[in-house]
């Protein structure tokens, strides 16, 4: 239940609930004339600040947009499930993505930790499982489109319909949240809106498909199926290289050093082929070496029959030994030559084999490892695979909704529709007990000679629940419609622990209603929070409750204070006038 609002600024009229019927009236001042209306008083500005509050996103068409209202900060005191006084939260119009909570709220499922202050999204989501009972996964359901049922606020159109609380608002939405707070399988209605999604998509896309750009930008599934496929594989093999990819430290001193061993071995290799080939010159020179043989002369003059002398053989003989003298040194030169030239290829032989070693350590390091610019740009290539993945599947998926056809959104259609059908069929008692309440509460209002009833059909694009009450159809039977409806599900979800125990009514939904169902309305609302132990907060005019009070003599004991008036200067809730 609702304890206080009060704002920052002292001029806001404080206003203090209690359990049970609350009233909140704009009295007319003497001094009004005759087209003053209490417009301005400040009824449906509760309505906003309470929505604010309690976690409103936007501020459209509310007057809290106002400019003289940004430095304000509301409060709202309220009971809260699990702790022992009351909890109060605050929310300023100039930082609105926060919440002050006094105390911290932090149930004891953990779900949500809220500190003291808190992000709307965190409220909302404890507002959602504190106040509504929201299981760990409610997807289709949320706590302020909930809100809105129990607040609903005149500037969204909220009282135009008995189930939906804005204009634009699915059906299937609508309806969704409704059955959970009817205790209705809401996960099965959450199809419906799964499905309207697909079929807004499919619209859609086969609109675009009339530009003719538009096939280049989205292609086939055929085309893009493989290409996801390559595209999949490729991101795979860069994360495995990135996962594996170790950095060296010093690569590029690694590497030089690597690239220098290479260059030094094919320096000697070439050393080698040039030695090579001076050993072999060598050694077909010490083949060829052999001294001159002297004899032949001896011959030569013998046949002519010329005897040399003594001192002429014995100069042969000096010259003979002078020849093998200088033929054994050249020997012995060329042997020396070889020598050396196979000690230079025996040594830089030896100097490869130990460069050899040395180059494979290090390219093995280099090998096993990389440079850190060589991983980042690995990083960078897995990154624009990633992202060109991430591009064809969204093209994929838009093709593949693009292809899907009327048939197959249809065949889903009647899918859910069935399950649903066999739901409210299982339900059958418990649909029994939602239209009695109803009944109920329009024969309080209208008497036993109507028939009233909740229309709970499933439809092949939602799930419909829709309230009648018999007879001609009026602007005033129509709120009185939408109050009994709220009524009944604000009682059933109250009961099942699937709602709050509080209920919000503007002075807007007993607009063109009679004085007596205004009456009677009230006086219901009276007795259905002594018995179920509610609260229930309502705003009127003055001139309505005197209307009224013949029909309910105990509606003036539950006007609240302060009266709110049209008071120019300072009569309304914000207590001064702005435009």
């Amino acid at each position: 239940m609702f304890h206080q609002i009060r704002s920052s600024d002292e001029r806001f009229k404080t206003i203090t609930f209690k359990p049970g019927r609350n009233i909140l009236i704009a009295d007319k001042t003497t001094q009004s004339s005759g087209t003053d209306s209490r417009n301005g008083a400040g009824k449906s500005s509760l309505i906003e600040i309470l929505h604010f509050v309690l976690g409103m996103g936007r501020l459209t068409n509310s007057v809290l947009e106002n400019a003289a209202l940004q430095s304000d900060t509301f409060s709202l005191q309220l009971d809260w499930p699990g702790v022992p006084d009351s909890l109060t939260a605050s929310r300023s119009l100039s930082k609105r993505s926060r919440v002050n909570l006094a105390p911290d709220v932090a149930g004891d499922s953990g779900l949500v930790q809220i500190a003291g202050s808190a992000t709307v999204t965190e409220w909302t989501a404890a507002i959602g499982r504190d106040l509504f009972g929201f299981p760990v996964e409610h997807a289709g359901i949320s706590a302020r489109s909930l809100l809105s049922l129990y607040i609903r606020r005149v500037s969204q159109h909220g009282m135009d319909d008995p189930v939906k609380t804005f204009p634009n608002q699915s059906m299937a939405d609508a309806t969704t949240n409704v059955a959970y707070l009817l205790g209705l399988d809401w996960r099965l209605a959450a199809g419906y809106q799964e499905l309207a999604s697909r079929e807004s998509l499919r619209q859609k896309l086969k609109k675009a498909t009339k530009d003719p750009a538009f096939g280049l930008v989205v292609g086939t599934v055929s085309e893009l199926r493989g290409q996801v496929a390559a595209a999949t594989v490729r991101v795979r093999k860069l994360e495995e290289q990135v996962a594996a990819f170790r950095v060296v430290p010093e690569y590029e001193l690694l590497q030089a050093r690597a690239d220098e061993i290479d260059a030094q071995i094919r320096r000697t290799r070439a050393e080698d082929a040039a030695d090579r080939r001076n050993l072999q010159d060598l050694n077909d020179a010490l083949r060829d070496e052999h001294e001159p043989a002297a004899d032949y002369l001896r011959r030569a003059y013998r046949e002519l029959g010329i005897e040399l002398p003594d001192a002429v053989l014995r100069q042969y003989d000096d010259v003979q030994s002078f020849h093998q003298s200088v033929l054994a040194n050249r020997r012995s030169y060329l042997e020396e030559e070889a020598a050396a030239t196979a000690a230079r290829l025996d040594a830089r032989q030896a100097e490869r084999e130990h460069l050899g070693e040395e180059q494979a350590a290090l390219l093995r390091r280099l090998r096993d490892g990389g440079a850190l610019d060589a991983f980042t740009a690995l990083q960078e290539q897995l990154a624009l695979a990633r992202s060109q993945l991430q591009t064809l599947t969204t093209r994929f998926e838009t093709a593949r909704q693009l292809e899907a056809t009327q048939a197959e959104i249809k065949f889903e259609r009647s899918r859910i529709q069935q399950e649903v059908s066999r739901d409210l069929i299982e339900r059958e008692q418990h649909v029994a007990e939602i239209n009695m309440l109803f009944q109920r509460f329009a024969t309080a209002l209208y008497g036993p000679g109507r028939d009233a009833y909740i229309d709970i059909t499933a439809l092949d694009s939602n799930l419909r629940i829709s309230p009648h009450i018999g007879g001609r159809n009026s602007q005033g039977i129509s709120k009185m419609i939408t109050f009994c409806f709220d009524l009944t599900y604000a009682v059933l979800a109250h009961r099942n622990g699937r709602g709050p125990d509080f209920l919000v009514h503007d002075s807007h939904l007993f607009d063109g209603v009679d004085e007596r169902q205004i009456g009677e309305a009230l006086k219901l609302a009276s007795v259905v929070c002594l018995e179920e132990g509610m609260q229930y907060i309502a705003t009127l005019n003055s001139d309505d409750l005197a209307k009224i009070e013949q029909y309910d003599a105990s509606l003036s004991q539950d006007v609240i204070e302060p009266r709110l008036t049209d008071a120019f200067s300072d009569g309304g809730l914000f207590g001064f006038h702005f435009e």
